[in-house]
């Protein structure tokens, strides 16, 4: 087994912390790691990382509110199997209305938005060269943030923002997976293309395709992740 992530202390902020243990918890349970039925003991989690006890309680609230783990009566905390239909269902949603983000963004962004958009995508180009995978996931949530932006829909970007939020961590996940990095920027330059010569058509169906790309790679990847129970 690898070993096991350790989390800042000291001076760092309780948000820092919360948001290391919740990317942490979440990669193991959408990666299979932490299987369903297992449970989520606070102490246990508390004295594996290091923390008082405060934040492991904020993290698996936050966790609840994903899907991805639920308190049942006289158990506590368990991890929940992740349903393959109900993720591919998620996704369909999510490719329809990331892909009319995109089209609006093709059709109401600024010059100024387009050239940060364009100049995000050529700093994510020089990380997949480098092959940093965690440096462009940090960009790629940049990168669908800048077409949300540019939508000028606040409304949009609300429901979509749910909509990805239930599906993030599977989507992080992708870039475990050997190539997907660079396979997603050779996606994303199709629908940059499109947004820079303003042609929202282009851009929705680059940005559906884009998504329902993750879709089967998120579903192959449940499919055949190992459950271990850790408990």
């Amino acid at each position: 087994m690898s070993q096991t992530p350790r989390v800042g202390k000291g001076d760092e902020k309780r948000e820092l912390i919360v948001d290391q243990l919740r990317r942490i918890l979440s990669d193991e349970i959408v990666t299979g790691v932490l299987g369903p039925g297992v449970k989520l003991d606070e102490q246990a989690l508390a004295d594996r990382f290091e923390v008082s006890r405060t934040p492991v309680r904020e993290v698996l609230s936050q966790l609840s509110v994903l899907g991805l783990v639920e308190r049942r009566p006289h158990r506590g905390v368990v991890v929940l199997q992740q349903s393959q239909e109900r993720l591919l269902q998620l996704f369909e949603v999510m490719a329809e209305l990331e892909g009319a983000c995109a089209r609006f963004a093709a059709e109401r962004m600024s010059p100024d938005e387009r050239a940060v958009l364009i100049a995000l995508h050529g700093e994510a180009a020089a990380l997949v060269e480098a092959g940093d995978a965690a440096g462009y996931d940090e960009l790629n949530s940049r990168f669908h943030q800048l077409i949300y932006d540019g939508t000028h829909n606040p409304a949009l970007v609300e429901i979509a923002l749910d909509a990805r939020r239930r599906v993030f961590h599977f989507r992080r996940a992708q870039f475990r997976i050997p190539d997907r990095v660079r396979a997603s920027h050779q996606e994303h330059c199709r629908v940059v293309d499109a947004i820079s010569l303003g042609d929202g058509g282009a851009a929705y169906a680059a940005m559906k395709a884009h998504i329902l790309t993750v879709k089967d790679v998120s579903a192959a990847m449940v499919s055949r992740r190992p459950f271990r129970a850790l408990s």
